[in-house]
Parts: C-alpha cells; sequence; structure tokens
C-alpha cells in the first residue's frame, strides 16, 4: 500500500512563491511516476505536472510551465513543487499522486493515477 502526505500550502500574495511536498512511502519508487494536480472550487481536479521516479523526465501543464518546476529526492522518497510567481487563478487544494505503470499519453487524466495525497490548499491573493 501506497501512502502519500502532502504539504506546504498556504497564503500567498500573487507574484510570490510557495514550495510544497509529497512523502511517500509503503514502496519502492524506483519505476513509478509522480504528479501534482489541483482542484479549484467547483471545478474538476487537473494536472499541473508529472516526473518519472526513474528518468526523472518532467511533464507541466501550459498552465504552469515556465513559473513551476517539479522535483524529486528518491533518498527520501519526496517530491516537490516549486511554484513561482503566483497567479490568482493557481488557487485550488493541490494533490500529489503516485502510479506504477502510468503511461505519457495517460498522465494528464487524474483517473489514470492510482494513489493519491489528502491534498493541501494554495490561496493566492491578487
Amino acid at each position: 500500500q501506497v501512502q502519500l502526505v502532502d504539504s506546504g500550502g498556504g497564503l500567498v500574495q500573487a507574484g510570490g512563491s510557495l514550495r510544497l511536498s509529497c512523502a511517500a512511502s509503503g514502496r519502492t519508487f524506483s519505476s513509478y511516476a509522480m504528479g501534482w494536480f489541483r482542484q479549484a472550487p467547483g471545478k474538476e481536479r487537473e494536472f499541473v505536472a508529472a516526473i518519472s521516479w526513474s528518468g526523472g523526465t518532467t511533464y507541466y501543464a501550459d498552465s504552469v510551465k515556465g513559473r513551476f518546476t517539479i522535483s524529486g529526492d528518491k533518498a527520501e522518497n519526496t517530491v516537490y513543487l516549486q511554484m513561482n510567481s503566483q497567479k490568482p487563478e493557481d488557487t485550488a487544494v493541490y494533490y500529489c499522486a503516485a502510479d506504477a505503470g502510468i503511461i505519457l499519453s495517460s498522465l494528464r487524466a487524474s483517473v489514470n493515477w492510482d494513489y493519491w495525497g489528502q491534498g493541501t490548499q494554495v490561496t493566492v491573493s491578487s
């Protein structure tokens, strides 16, 4: 069983930065992909970023490309999401996700991910 604990959310002004963390436990993650999704009130959960745990390849939604950076610490089984130049439209609950066999064409759909963190609120004020 995989457990994901995400943290680091909070309130930040537009243009500011936050770093989210996702601590994973319960399995060996060498073949996993890890990702971040977000869900704003009244909206569907949307893909933000993902990283291949084995090769380190990263993927981003167009809306965050150039502002957000996903990275991982294999020794600590922890994935980070560094969020810079934040905008009010980044306000959402952010969820960490993990999956052992997800393929490139499927990673942007939340239904294809097996494991989820509990979510952490990010609020960006204008």
